[in-house]
């Protein structure tokens, strides 16, 4: 059971335990062990953040816990997630961290690490570093001040990245299509409008005036309303949103209506169908993908997998079996062809990329499937307990399933990024979703916000 690293890293209040500088340090000092680096010129880490406040004070004690241990640091400022994992391989190095907390709201940050290949650590590193930094001071003495490591800023890595997301649709121009793109005031405030731009779209920015506090306020993949009014305003063909690291994407299309995780993915998969490129025909999703994406899937011949809710699984499912397309209903798509992690402007583009081929608007491709309703509900909660210990829970889950037959379900989890229980229920009919929502919601605050 890992104590310090969630579903996407380490992640928390800044200022708060885990996420102070005291403890950055530590982790700093813990990854350099774990990769490696023996001294300056041995090992290097590529480094990243979004637009928060305390990925100042993160970084800066990142950097000296890495460097203490002799390995060199390759500073990169403000870029998403995902051009952190491309660099982590282009630029050759031992590993990559990312400073965010994702769609989180400004008070929270975190650490994300990607190894040499791109791809988040794997249990077993994440462990070693827990260890090390639960284990007490890590004595880095043994690194001479000639071997003591450097940081270095690059300061041509936003090229890099615009250069690799623009290739990964052949540099398809974008020409005759409008775009309001959301930026969530984050990580790709700057680098997302210059790459769609290059490639020829119009594009309305909003979004990209980050303060160090309004990363993702009202804005942004979490709040689609932003979008969705824009492009009425602007008579955009689409609408573009993105979280605060560009880990993840939802659209709207001409009217404004919300095009989420789920149609994405669907609308992707039925093209890499038809041009055979859809690996074994098959796509990986999680458990919160709604049942009109199976069916979808199904009546074109495709089959789906699923996983626990998180990206890191849908990309494990993803390598293990050899697929090329998966993802989340938030917005999470991994187009493994090119990335080794959800990267939301790269999915964007393939999807601007085939409105542009075919003619199609947003509506049209994303009418191939009819959606069961649904409802997604957060309960914030002060304990984690585990639900199988919560009897009541367990009669009123039972019921609802009894109810609902093969014709809806409900999922309960907890968040592995935040205090809060997620309740889903999906069912054919919209009553039945308000009914069993109510009842499982009542129930898990009698239990669990006592």
């Amino acid at each position: 059971m890992k104590e310090l690293f969630g579903t996407d890293g380490i992640r928390g209040k800044a200022n708060t335990y885990p996420i102070t500088p005291e403890v950055a340090l530590q982790v700093g000092k813990a990854i350099a062990r774990s990769f490696g680096a023996k001294g300056h010129g041995s090992a290097k880490a590529v480094l990243g953040k979004d637009t928060r406040l305390s990925g100042y004070m993160i970084e800066t004690a990142l950097t000296s816990g890495l460097v203490s241990m002799g390995m060199d640091v390759l500073e990169i400022g403000p870029l998403p997630t995902p051009a952190i994992a491309h660099l982590t391989k282009s630029m050759n190095a031992s590993c990559g961290i990312m400073i965010t907390a994702s769609h989180n709201p400004s008070d929270d940050n975190g650490i994300k690490i990607f190894a040499e290949d791109g791809f988040k650590l794997p249990d077993e590193i994440e462990l070693d570093i827990e260890s090390q930094v639960l284990g007490g001071e890590i004595n880095s003495a043994h690194i001479s001040t000639s071997l003591i490591g450097k940081a270095y800023r690059i300061d041509d890595a936003r090229g890099r990245y615009i250069e690799f997301a623009k290739s990964s649709i052949g540099n398809k121009s974008l020409k005759g299509l409008k775009i309001v793109l959301d930026c969530a005031n984050g990580a790709a405030y700057w680098i997302a409008p210059l790459i769609f731009r290059e490639l020829g779209a119009e594009v309305v920015k909003i979004g990209v005036e980050p303060d160090g506090y309004n990363i993702n306020k009202n804005c942004g993949a979490t709040y689609p309303e932003a979008i969705s009014n824009a492009v009425i305003k602007h008579k955009a063909d689409i609408g573009v949103a993105l979280d605060g690291d560009a880990d993840r994407v939802i659209f709207c299309d001409s009217k404004g209506r919300t095009v989420n995780g789920d149609r994405i993915i669907g609308i992707c998969a039925i093209d890499l169908k038809k041009r055979k490129r859809l690996a074994k025909n098959t796509v990986v999703v999680t458990s919160m993908s709604n049942l009109g994406l199976h069916n979808a899937m199904r009546e074109n011949g495709i089959r789906i997998e699923t996983t626990d809710v998180g990206d890191r699984y849908v990309i494990e499912r993803m390598r293990s079996k050899g697929y090329n397309l998966g993802g989340e209903q938030s917005g999470h798509i991994i187009f493994m062809d090119y990335v080794t992690t959800g990267d939301g402007i790269i999915s964007a583009l393939h999807m601007l990329k085939l409105m542009v081929e075919t003619g199609k608007k947003l509506s049209d491709l994303a009418s191939f499937m009819t959606e069961y309703p649904q409802s997604l509900t957060n309960i914030p909660v002060s304990v984690k307990i585990p639900f199988e210990e919560l009897g009541e829970l367990q009669k009123v889950l039972s019921s609802c399933k009894n109810a609902l037959g093969s014709k809806g379900r409900s999922l309960v989890r907890y968040s592995g990024t935040e205090n809060k229980v997620r309740i889903l229920v999906e069912a054919e009919k919209g009553k039945d979703v308000e009914l069993w929502t109510a009842k499982i919601a009542d129930c898990l605050k009698k239990e669990l916000c006592r």
